[in-house]
């Protein structure tokens, strides 16, 4: 039975997981640490392919890296970083998994500064949810001047693959 509900049109309908994506996660406010580490990982593997691309190796993610768990991913080797690059569940590109490990370290000690990662970057946007409502699919920004402001915040802590593209998608 087809739904009634209002859908972005970037949705592709024929993918479920995309749809649910869409439906209970998309544009909902998230202030948890390890869910916005998980997406800040996951918007940063997207750089260069489709986010359908990801989130069909969300699951392989979640596996891969210790459920997301920033204290132990912090802790990587290069031999845990080699094994991941043979992992399918997962892209498999050096720099973006290497990036997952330089964040974990750099997500700590922007906890360790401001008490969360969620204060931290909910600063950006004054705690509250921006909400950008535009008319086509090409009134959408790649970037604005908050993600910018947050890119080069997260760029001068030593993180990687946080492009204000990417910030933009992750706020």
């Amino acid at each position: 039975m087809p739904s009634s509900r209002n859908r972005c049109g970037w949705v592709n309908l024929s993918n479920t997981q995309y749809v649910e994506y869409h439906d209970s996660e998309w544009g909902e406010p998230v202030r948890d640490d390890v869910k916005l580490f998980e997406m800040l990982t996951l918007e940063g593997a997207q750089a260069g392919l489709s986010w359908e691309t990801v989130l069909k190796k969300r699951e392989g993610y979640r596996q891969a890296f210790d459920k997301f768990d920033v204290e132990r991913i912090a802790k990587y080797r290069e031999s845990k970083i080699e094994r991941l690059l043979g992992n399918p569940g997962i892209i498999r590109n050096r720099l973006k998994v290497r990036s997952v490990v330089t964040n974990a370290r750099a997500f700590l000690a922007v906890q360790e500064e401001f008490g969360t990662f969620s204060s931290f970057v909910w600063s950006f946007v004054d705690g509250s949810p921006l909400v950008n409502l535009p008319a086509t699919r090409e009134d959408v920004p790649a970037t604005t001047s908050r993600s910018d402001a947050l890119s080069r915040a997260l760029n001068q802590r030593g993180f990687k693959f946080v492009g204000s593209t990417i910030c933009y998608a992750f706020m």
